[in-house]
């Protein structure tokens, strides 16, 4: 959920989003799911010379399994912020695991 939550901050700035077939888009990020799937709009592809065939592209769904990055601007990365949040996300998956394992009957 980290991430997601990271990502949802971002809608409406531009993000540079890589797959993993090498395709690089640019484009204003317009939504993210919990799959980590984007909409972006205003597209436009970084090696138009490479792929042509994206030129053309006005809007683009990009399905989170197939992405490798996602470039962010840095005046857009609060670091502190999402340390606390992954320090947190961390404490609390520990805590769960704890107790899990406090529940569970000896063998």
């Amino acid at each position: 959920m980290l991430f997601y939550t990271f990502f949802k901050t971002l809608m409406g700035k531009e993000v540079v989003v890589e797959l993993k077939n090498g395709v690089a888009i640019r484009g204003t990020l317009h939504s993210v799911d919990h799959f980590l799937n984007f909409k972006l709009t205003e597209t436009s592809v970084e090696d138009p010379v490479r792929f042509p065939q994206l030129t053309t592209l006005k809007s683009a769904f990009i399905r989170g399994s197939v992405v490798r990055y996602v470039h962010v601007p840095s005046a857009e990365v609060d670091t502190s912020l999402l340390q606390d949040a992954a320090r947190k996300e961390a404490f609390e998956a520990a805590a769960a695991a704890a107790k899990a394992a406090e529940e569970a009957p000896a063998a």
